[in-house]
């Protein structure tokens, strides 16, 4: 088996985007995996690729425009993997919400995942997600989709417009508006719960509102949850579905 300088050139742009994507994908890019797996893994699968994929040496003048390729191949890499992963978050945030909406903000605990600082309900959610795209192998959609950019966006092909920004701030918006779908239910309950908290305090002053309203909160809280428990899976599938579109969404800015 021979390597040319230019095969390996070719091999080394591969190993960028590869690389770039597995540390910023979703289930790839857990702390939890350790650096040596990932780095093998994106070798692995850079050698598939270069013998299994035709692809054409990019051009390029002098070592700074290799060095521009290799940084525009990291980017694609990393943004494929950003776009792809940042909707992840969205069921972190929701649980955030609930905890305090029911009184358990106040109640942080580390996620070995991310290895971050988070509630109950956000701990919760993200372990439930993470099991779903494991059963339903959504992982493997995504190397798909990474393996498939090669074919829309060649090596040292990427653009990088300056009207991106607009794609995040789509997706910033859709971000607190599915959050707030998934909270609405008990946020509903939690506002009647004050609401009749409110009226009880005008009527019966001598009673304290603050204990009873802190346990009350927490049973209506919890009942509500245990009924939305079993919507996890269509919150999912919506939250899949999401990935997907900013994967392909970023994927089709970058072609030009």
């Amino acid at each position: 088996m021979s390597l040319s300088i230019v095969d390996f050139e070719l091999f080394l742009l591969i190993l960028v985007r590869i690389s770039g994507f597995i540390y910023t994908a979703p289930l790839f890019s857990l702390r939890s995996v350790p650096v040596r797996v990932k780095a093998g893994f994106s070798i692995f699968i850079s050698i598939i690729l270069f013998y299994t994929i035709p692809l054409s040496a990019a051009e390029y003048v002098g070592v700074i425009g290799f060095a521009i390729l290799v940084v525009k191949e990291a980017i694609a890499g990393a943004l494929m993997g950003l776009f792809s992963n940042i909707a992840y978050h969205i069921l972190a945030f929701a649980g955030q919400i609930i905890d305090m909406e029911i009184g358990f903000s106040m109640i942080n605990q580390l996620d070995p995942i991310t290895r971050i600082q988070t509630t109950i309900s956000a701990n919760l959610y993200g372990y439930l997600i993470m099991l779903l795209m494991i059963t339903t192998n959504l992982h493997h959609y995504f190397l798909r989709a990474v393996v498939d950019s090669y074919q829309v966006i060649g090596i040292g092909e990427a653009v990088l417009p300056a009207n991106m920004y607009r794609l995040m701030v789509d997706f910033i918006i859709n971000y607190f508006i599915i959050a707030m779908r998934i909270v609405l239910p008990i946020f509903a309950a939690i506002l009647m719960v004050n609401t009749v908290l409110g009226i009880l305090a005008k009527v019966a002053p001598q009673m304290n509102m603050f204990v009873i309203g802190m346990q009350l909160k927490v049973l209506v809280g919890l009942f509500v949850f245990y009924l939305i428990i079993g919507l996890t899976p269509s919150v999912a599938d919506y939250i899949f579905n999401e990935m997907m579109d900013m994967l392909r969404a970023i994927i089709e800015v970058m072609k030009g």
